[in-house]
């Protein structure tokens, strides 16, 4: 089963984080997706990050009974920080019948190189790549790489928790119920 990985913190979830997952399953060769949330990226700070099981919870709502995705929260189980090859590493030891692809946003080729045994990651596992503003992709410089052409999302986490730290409805730039589910929460605030 081909099944793409869809790697982030989701801080929170918003609806350009579903458009993406939405486009990879409608065209590409992907049977499934799954959200892989990261409890803490070693390229990123822990400041603003809500705690991983209310990130979890939030995925689960936004993606409520849509077989074509799954929540995986194997990094919590990880040691922390969580590097992306011993993730692809344990999920390859639980599910050997699984082809996993991963999906990254073009702002992360940039970093790419700095992540643990990235040539590990680049020469075993193909990296279906979207658009994002001001970050083209060079695919000579980036192999095992497949650009998909995905809708352009300039919509960012940050954000989000911005207007909602400012108390702004946002409500339809998040999934049905995750906006009421955190004001209801006070997350963010």
């Amino acid at each position: 089963m081909k099944t793409g990985l869809y790697f982030g913190s989701f801080n929170p979830v918003h609806i350009g984080h579903l458009d993406i997952a939405n486009y990879m399953i409608g065209f590409t060769d992907l049977d499934q997706l799954w959200f892989v949330i990261s409890p803490q990226n070693p390229l990123k700070k822990r400041a603003t990050l809500l705690e991983d099981h209310k990130r979890r919870s939030l995925l689960e709502i936004a993606i409520e009974k849509d077989y074509r995705f799954r929540v995986c929260d194997i990094e919590f189980k990880l040691p922390k920080p969580s590097f992306t090859i011993d993730t692809l590493t344990y999920l390859k030891e639980l599910h050997p019948d699984h082809e996993f692809v991963l999906i990254m946003g073009s702002d992360g080729l940039p970093t790419f190189r700095k992540w643990k045994n990235f040539k590990v990651i680049e020469n075993n596992y193909t990296r279906y790549i979207y658009p994002r503003p001001g970050y083209p992709v060079e695919l000579s410089e980036n192999p095992n790489c497949s650009v998909v052409d995905a809708p352009l999302m300039e919509i960012s986490s940050t954000f989000i928790r911005d207007a909602l730290n400012a108390k702004i409805d946002i409500r339809h730039f998040l999934p049905p119920g995750v906006y009421e589910y955190i004001v209801q929460m006070h997350y963010y605030e």
